[in-house]
């Protein structure tokens, strides 16, 4: 009789602890910067640099990013990307995707880029090169080109340096810079804002829009890899440009 009643607690405890067991949220493994550290160098570093300083993509080293205020932000910024700069990784496992946002976080302790150059002398050279007649910074200048008021936070001093010596090699994707020939002879040069079968809506350097019926055009010239920019490399010197990336590398948008 004791053997019988010993059994059918050892059957109830059993089966209470089967219950408890499936119950219980399956146990979790704390996400791997080591392990994250492989697949960052091996899909992320192309654009943000092996050591998250930033390239074609912005510098990883702040403790704050931009588009991440959080892990779970993080995380989706990883896996869904932002159209058309930063390509989704939607082949990484979820797994892969907390192991690569432990690893950004821990460049958020590495010291900022020390960069050569002044970055007083290089706002001067700014002025003095004419940069505002493209460009917008902190509400000034003309948006023919790239707003530059968070450019430090977008690019990378080597992606700034690369732009400034050859910026046709840096041409962003959806840029096209195009001459549009009127029936008249007028030509018209800028850089496209939209498109489609029927029309093309055009920006010219002085800021001014254009729309064309392509239909009334005697020509419309698509000069890819072509730049309105300046090469800055052989118009500055070594220090100037030195000078001029570090005050761009500065410019870090609103605080």
């Amino acid at each position: 009789m004791r053997a019988f009643v010993a059994t059918i607690s050892f059957l109830i405890l059993s089966a209470a602890a089967r219950s408890a067991a499936q119950q219980s949220p399956p146990a979790t493994t704390s996400p791997s910067a080591a392990a994250g550290k492989l697949v960052f160098e091996g899909h992320c570093a192309l654009c943000h640099g092996i050591d998250g300083g930033g390239g074609r993509g912005p510098s990883l080293r702040r403790a704050k990013l931009t588009h991440a205020a959080d892990d779970e932000a993080l995380k989706s910024l990883i896996e869904n990307g932002i159209q058309p700069e930063m390509p989704p990784a939607w082949f990484l496992a979820p797994e892969e995707i907390a192991n690569v946002a432990a690893y950004v976080r821990t460049f958020g302790h590495v010291p900022p880029e020390v960069l050569p150059g002044d970055p007083a002398r290089g706002k001067a050279i700014y002025a003095r090169s004419g940069c505002s007649g493209c460009h917008i910074l902190a509400g000034e200048g003309l948006g023919y080109g790239p707003e530059l008021t968070d450019v430090g936070v977008r690019r990378g001093s080597s992606r700034l340096r690369e732009t400034l010596q050859n910026p046709a090699k840096t041409i962003p994707e959806d840029f096209l810079f195009v001459e549009a020939i009127t029936n008249s002879g007028q030509a018209i040069r800028g850089i496209r804002l939209n498109e489609d079968t029927f029309s093309i809506q055009v920006k010219d350097q002085q800021g001014r829009f254009h729309s064309f019926r392509k239909s009334e055009l005697r020509n419309l010239k698509k000069l890819r890899g072509e730049t309105p920019m300046p090469l800055y490399g052989s118009a500055l010197s070594p220090a100037e440009l030195d000078d001029l990336i570090n005050f761009l590398a500065s410019q870090k948008g609103k605080p």
